[in-house]
């Protein structure tokens, strides 16, 4: 969706148009529930997802459209990934662990490679730093752009986009490592 059209949905949306919501919501939805299944499992992803939402829908007259700072996206993957770290604080759960629902069809990645080499995957990102994770899980399973992901981290875009290839190449030396092949 083009900047003006959201910008448009997001005017719409500060006065309470509820079409506007909706179309905002039908629009992240897939992308926030992407982002979240890879933190948390099902029921609490679109729990996630759930609040995310009524937190935005709360504050949207905090939302202020600065270029440069990942837009809309951003503030509202901003809001996701605090509502997914205060579910894993409430959990108890401590570092990285794919949720078993990873393991199914609906994983985009089981539609691109073979279930062995899925599983190769999987284990070698269960392998990276949180950090690395969570910037490839809001880059490449969310596909925000490196200036929404910046403003999501707090961090430039460049930087993004440096962290991504170290992240990306440290990913191959354990997918190497896994799949028991020398890097």
């Amino acid at each position: 969706m083009a900047f003006e059209e959201t910008s448009d949905l997001v005017a719409r949306a500060c006065r309470a148009d509820r079409d506007a919501w909706e179309a905002l919501y039908r629009r992240a939805y897939p992308r926030l529930l992407a982002y979240a299944m890879h933190r948390l499992d099902a029921d609490g992803a679109r729990d996630a997802v759930s609040e995310t939402m009524a937190r935005a829908v709360a504050n949207i007259g905090r939302y202020r459209p600065v270029p440069g700072t990942g837009g809309f996206d951003g503030w509202l993957f901003g809001i996701c990934r605090h509502v997914v770290l205060d579910a894993q604080r409430a959990a108890g759960r401590g570092g990285y662990c794919p949720p078993p629902e990873a393991v199914n069809h609906s994983d985009p990645v089981e539609g691109l490679v073979s279930a062995e080499e899925a599983e190769a995957v999987r284990k070698a990102f269960a392998l990276l730093p949180d950090d690395d994770r969570e910037l490839l899980e809001l880059r490449v399973v969310a596909g925000l752009s490196a200036e929404q992901t910046a403003a999501v981290l707090g961090r430039r875009p460049g930087a993004v986009r440096m962290a991504q290839s170290r992240a990306l190449t440290r990913l191959r030396r354990f997918l190497a490592e896994v799949e028991g092949v020398s890097a």
